[in-house]
């Protein structure tokens, strides 16, 4: 530090070894720092006779009109770490900011990372959106924290009754029902499902549940060795899901993936399997991405509408910084009927090995 110059949070924060923003919670006594470093950084501050430049602090507790979205980190083939599924929304969210007057701030983030106080703490931005969140569980805990703190923030995700914080979220189970539905309908009689029936997923698990739903309706066979757990939504996680149910040596003459690139991976395994899409097994995705439609044969999928949800997530974040009313949403898919699934065409006989392949 030069003599000369008035010593600042930095300089605290070097000699300390932590963090600024962990120096700049400390000189307010935040509960999220340990007494023992808040009077370690306190002995430092006045050590170098540090002062609190009151105008800046003034400066930043004014309104930033800034939102910072918060992209966390999802397993993928490739370096991005980000699921395609918000990536669509990042458009919505961007052009709905824009017509609210507000600066949008993107962020990619670790789960490793203190990602719950380093925003609307540091004074970045006046409210926080978040987009994935991993295991549940975990996240649950971060998000206790930020409610703690009175961060503003919303999410996109799962909708619970007594939840930290508000979220906007698709009506999963619904999804799931009016797939298994539609399936039952066109004379599908065993309906595997490729994805996380686990409280850790409750996405996954609800878009389960709704299909356990519509074909215990239809007085068809939910037995527990047509679901394969699948927690990544990716590609190779779907074919690797796909290999493993043919293992089990099961019939099934469809297929209800988690997500669209789970489906993908999943045609894959069947192609190679010598079995043909609807012909032999139908399939059917979550999420309708862009490259659903132009998978051969184009995928059957859930549609969840991201341009109202990007709206709906900004919208709610402002009412929630401007002491509005504001309340968690839950939205309805709509089912996207493409030739994956096979419509119009004749019932399939189940593969596997209580059956004969093609």
């Amino acid at each position: 530090m030069n003599q000369k110059s008035r010593p600042t949070s930095f300089d605290i924060a070097y000699r300390a070894g932590v963090s600024q923003a962990t120096v700049s919670r400390a000189l307010r006594d935040s509960p999220l720092v340990s007494e023992e470093t808040r009077k370690r950084i306190r002995e430092i501050a006045r050590e170098l006779n540090y002062k609190v430049d009151k105008n800046a602090s003034n400066l930043r507790r004014q309104s930033s009109v800034t939102l910072a979205l918060l992209l966390f980190e999802d397993p993928t083939p490739n370096d991005t770490l980000i699921n395609p599924f918000f990536l669509t929304m990042l458009g919505s969210i961007t052009r709905a900011c824009a017509r609210q007057g507000y600066d949008l701030l993107v962020s990619f983030q670790q789960f490793s990372e203190d990602w719950h106080a380093d925003y609307q703490d540091a004074h970045k931005a006046d409210g926080l959106i978040l987009l994935g969140y991993g295991d549940w569980f975990l996240t649950r805990d971060k998000l206790d924290r930020l409610v703690q703190q009175g961060t503003h923030f919303v999410r996109w995700g799962p909708v619970f009754e007594r939840q930290p914080g508000m979220s906007i979220g698709s009506d999963n189970r619904d999804g799931g029902r009016q797939v298994g539905t539609h399936l039952a309908a066109l004379g599908r009689k065993r309906v595997a499902y490729l994805g996380a029936n686990q409280p850790t997923a409750p996405e996954f698990r609800d878009r389960y549940l709704g299909l356990c739903d519509a074909l215990q309706a239809a007085k068809l066979s939910t037995e527990a060795a047509l679901q394969i757990d699948v927690i990544d939504s990716t590609e190779l996680a779907g074919y690797a899901a796909a290999q493993a149910l043919f293992a089990r040596g099961v019939a099934f003459d469809a297929l209800f993936c988690a997500s669209d690139l789970i489906a993908i991976g999943a045609m894959r395994a069947l192609m190679e399997h010598g079995l043909r899409v609807p012909e032999d097994v139908a399939v059917v995705g979550f999420d309708d991405q862009p490259v659903a439609a132009f998978t051969n044969p184009p995928l059957t999928s859930v549609l969840q509408d991201t341009k109202l949800a990007g709206e709906k997530l900004v919208d709610t974040l402002i009412r929630e910084i401007r002491g509005e009313p504001a309340v968690s949403e839950v939205l309805t898919p709509t089912l996207v009927v493409r030739r994956s699934c096979g419509a119009g065409l004749a019932a399939a006989k189940p593969v596997g090995k209580s059956s004969k392949t093609r």
